[in-house]
């Protein structure tokens, strides 16, 4: 448990603001608002979970955060824009380094 500590003066200092994530009105909107940037790291050629190419790219929360992330990356999936590749330790705080899947972009020959 994280304590607060009181500034010079004896008075309780205000708390850090951060960043609110914008959260898109529509699954169909947002799904297409973040497409762009899954291409783009499936294109790489390199391995990726979600929540690095969310962070990277600094992507707007679905509207259904708990679902819809999962949704999304199955929908890919099935678009052959990028496939399973392995799992790997969550760098989220929130998940407790639990395992998240990696994916990787489709070549050609993995579409078909």
């Amino acid at each position: 448990m994280t304590s607060v500590q009181p500034a010079l003066d004896g008075t309780i200092p205000p708390p850090t603001k951060t960043a609110a994530r914008r959260k898109a009105e529509t699954y169909l909107d947002w799904i297409d608002e973040i497409r762009p940037a899954f291409e783009q790291a499936a294109a790489t050629g390199l391995p990726f979970t979600t929540s690095e190419i969310q962070q990277r790219y600094d992507l707007p929360d679905p509207p259904d955060p708990a679902h819809h992330w999962g949704h999304a990356a199955l929908r890919f999936q099935a678009e052959h824009i990028f496939r399973e590749w392995s799992t790997a330790r969550s760098q989220r705080a929130t998940v407790h380094k639990s395992r998240v899947t990696q994916w990787i972009g489709c070549t050609d020959e993995a579409a078909a």
